[in-house]
């Protein structure tokens, strides 16, 4: 155990900490969110003396057995309320407006009762009870006479679970005994993890996850392998957050009730979380554009009506694939359903969390020293969200070139959330800053990384950077999953071995990779790789009659008619059969019959016809761009096309060496070198 922060805690929280494995002991035995117990816990068992948390921890227990519902004995306790008239109770309160009668009702969820009348004094005071319901301490009566229309049970009084306004200079000053370390640790201990076990970046991922609470209408995504925690900070730690689980929602429910002219979960809650992101889908059909507009600007129209509203939209979901292979096939948000695979939505993401670089969590994860007591934590974090630290930045750094607007305003979101977290008094130096910048820039061009695969040539400025103002030194931020293990490796290949970038069948542009195998034969070829694609093969059947046609053109010896050739294409994007293969074939041919590779890291652009007429690139930008992601640094383009560069962006094409040819041969022998 680590006793120093233990002792730094107690000594400057004292009466605002909890040993994190009695929250363990009792969460076993309950099924209500860690808050609630805390919130008891905070009252009884916020000591270091063995004797004081014993009998608090019985206490506890005993509040537990006598007032909290456990849905399996609700009988037990409604028996309990009438024989003796009433009784305080803990469960989730929600409450909705009947219209017909003209009052508001209360639905206790473990009691199972319905219909209890509550005062609208009661709901104007606690208007989440409307949207979610909150979990409370209830002081229930029973009244029942013969004809009455109303359920008998009378909701008397009523405590949320949560602590009132907290006064945050006491935090401030507290948090000034803890180093930067320490406090990480202290955070994530109170959310009910032990720090200790994970490394620097984990730990800074497990932060991450609380930016929300601390930043108004800020956006993120995390997907990642299951059972790494993702949903659990958003469900259990704050009575400020709600998790919506996967399925469908609606527009009255998320944002506006026109009808009742009530505001959805939007302006009642700091935080909404989207769980199991592939099952998430709107009644209406405005719904993504209404998300879209609120994510932009934390406002939306309904009506005539322009509303505001502050809540933070996280999305979590699952990733079933390796993302080596998505990255390489792929975009890292494809578990979003289709109706949300759109570049002008994901934009608006502030950032994105790399799931698949947390751990499965394990019974050793949780913690069992002390930590602040969640709903004191809770409060501190909604407090943060009042303050603004997104000008650090400008004290000590300039953002990069390519850091568009959208993509500035991402940058502060996230470095403000970082350093309201860490240095919630505002004492941060050079170094903090420059810490939770390198972070910001990374999870935020992860974001472009996808929209640059999903968008196109629209979002190609993804080389974040920042530069110091005393030193003018700029640093590069890439992000650690794009780097390495490119699909064309770097060094040279074996002979008949060529890239091309081409349109595949499902409307995509991919990389393709065609490989020749060269035997002792007569002329003969056979195709693989293109499934029963007829039109993909014609064009291999073209690119092969060229060669033999003209073959004594790239070599006299040895001769295309004494050897039989297979011809394999690799579809390395899964984007289909593509038909503009036949140069790529040619040069592959060549290449093979010569024994001799084609140059390192080239891929060959364009196609041709029976004649040998060069077809131009189709998407001349568009295509280079696949290219550079897929590790080329050779570029091999038709003459004809030099017309298109006015549109590729001079950054895009100072990363080739390009050539330039004007007919197959021509592009056989630069292929390979050879002027």
């Amino acid at each position: 155990m680590n006793t120093e922060v233990d002792s730094l805690l107690n000594k400057h929280f004292s009466g605002k900490v909890v040993r994190k494995d009695l929250t363990k002991k009792i969460k076993e035995g309950a099924n209500v969110p860690v808050y609630v117990l805390e919130y008891l816990l905070g009252q009884y068992c916020a000591s270091t003396d063995d004797a004081i948390i014993a009998d608090g921890m019985l206490t506890v227990k005993r509040i537990l057995i006598d007032n909290y519902v456990r849905p399996d004995e609700k009988e037990k306790i409604k028996s309990i309320v009438r024989e003796k008239g009433g009784l305080k109770v803990i469960d989730k309160v929600t409450v909705a407006l009947n219209e017909k009668k003209d009052v508001y009702e209360a639905i206790f969820s473990n009691l199972g009762i319905k219909n209890v009348i509550v005062p609208s004094e009661t709901v104007k005071k606690y208007q989440k009870l409307l949207a979610g319901g909150i979990w409370s301490i209830v002081n229930l009566k029973y009244f029942y006479e013969e004809g009455q229309g109303t359920s008998p049970f009378i909701l008397e009084d009523i405590k949320p679970i949560q602590m009132p306004n907290m006064d945050m200079e006491p935090l401030f000053e507290g948090r000034r005994a803890f180093t930067e370390e320490q406090w990480i640790d202290v955070l994530l201990r109170s959310t009910g993890i032990e720090p200790t076990l994970f490394e620097p970046r984990v730990k800074l991922h497990l932060i991450a996850r609380m930016i929300p609470f601390v930043e108004n209408n800020y956006n993120v995504c995390e997907l990642g392998p299951r059972n790494t925690g993702k949903s659990h900070i958003y469900k259990e730690i704050s009575p400020n957050s709600i998790l919506v689980s996967g399925g469908q929602t609606t527009v009255a429910n998320l944002f506006y009730n026109m009808s009742r002219r009530q505001i959805g979960l939007v302006g009642l809650w700091d935080i909404v979380a989207f769980d199991e992101v592939a099952g998430i889908s709107f009644a209406d059909k405005d719904g993504v554009q209404i998300m879209k507009d609120y994510m932009a600007s934390g406002s939306f129209a309904r009506g005539r009506d322009q509303i505001n509203a502050n809540a933070s939209m996280v999305f979590v979901g699952n990733i079933n694939q390796s993302v080596d292979t998505l990255v390489k096939t792929s975009h890292l948000l494809s578990p979003f359903p289709e109706n949300m695979i759109d570049s002008a939505f994901f934009d608006r993401f502030h950032g994105y969390t790399p799931g698949w670089e947390i751990p499965k969590m394990k019974p050793e994860f949780f913690t069992n020293n002390y930590g602040l007591i969640v709903d004191y934590l809770a409060e501190f974090l909604r407090e943060m969200r009042k303050r603004n630290f997104s000008d650090a930045i400008d004290k000590y750094f300039r953002l990069g070139r390519d850091l568009n607007q959208r993509d500035v305003i991402a940058v502060r979101k996230t470095v403000s959330g970082l350093l309201k977290l860490l240095y919630p008094h505002g004492e941060y130096d050079k170094v903090a800053v420059a810490k939770c910048l390198d972070y910001a820039l990374e999870t935020r061009r992860r974001v472009k990384e996808q929209l640059k695969k999903i968008g196109g040539m629209e979002f190609f400025d993804v080389h974040f950077s920042y530069a110091d103002k005393e030193t003018n030194d700029e640093k590069y931020i890439s992000v650690p999953e794009q780097g390495g293990g490119t699909l064309i490796p770097d060094g040279p290949m074996n002979p008949g071995t060529v890239h091309t970038v081409a349109r595949g069948s499902n409307g995509h542009l991919g990389l393709y990779r065609i490989e020749i195998q060269m035997s002792p034969g007569n002329g003969s070829v056979r195709f693989s790789g293109l499934g029963s694609d007829s039109a993909a093969k014609e064009s291999l059947r073209v690119a092969f009659d060229y060669f033999k046609a003209n073959g004594s053109r790239v070599s006299v010896t040895p001769k295309a008619g004494d050897h039989d050739f297979h011809i394999h294409v690799v579809e390395l994007h899964n984007s289909g059969p593509a038909e503009a293969l036949t140069l790529t074939a040619v040069i592959a041919l060549a290449s093979a019959l010569m024994r001799k590779p084609v140059q390192s890291q080239i891929v060959v652009l364009g196609s041709m016809s029976l004649g040998g007429n060069i077809i131009p690139v189709e998407n001349l930008g568009e295509a280079m761009r696949v290219a550079l992601d897929a590790g080329a640094r050779r570029i091999l383009i038709p003459s004809s096309s030099v017309g298109d560069f006015q549109t590729v962006p001079g950054e895009l094409l100072s990363k080739f060496q390009n050539s330039f040819f004007a007919d197959p041969i021509d592009a056989v022998f630069k292929a390979m070198g050879v002027e």
